[in-house]
């Protein structure tokens, strides 16, 4: 597993104390994948509700707070696939 991988999962722990109610999955180029549920973050690559796609550097600054998830989709360095609802949801806590 990436370093990469294994660093955002830490981080998303730290960030959803109370979990999410609902599946996502963060898919970051050229590192894998990681999953977001009711029980926090895991390495993995199952369905999910929600897709978010971005390169390792955008990911990372969502993560850090340095970029807004909400401008990294309009600018079109963060693709979404699926319940757009689950995203707002998503990204609201990890502002």
């Amino acid at each position: 597993m990436s370093d990469v991988i294994n660093a955002a999962v830490e981080a998303l722990n730290d960030k959803l104390n109370d979990g999410f109610d609902g599946t996502a999955k963060f898919t970051i180029a050229d590192e894998g994948a990681l999953m977001i549920d009711g029980s926090g973050a895991h390495a993995g690559d199952e369905d999910a509700d929600v897709t978010l796609s971005a390169d390792a550097e955008t990911f990372r600054a969502i993560l850090e707070g340095e970029m807004n998830p909400t401008s990294a989709f309009m600018s079109g360095k963060l693709t979404i696939e699926g319940d757009m609802g689950m995203a707002m949801k998503l990204g609201s806590l990890l502002a």
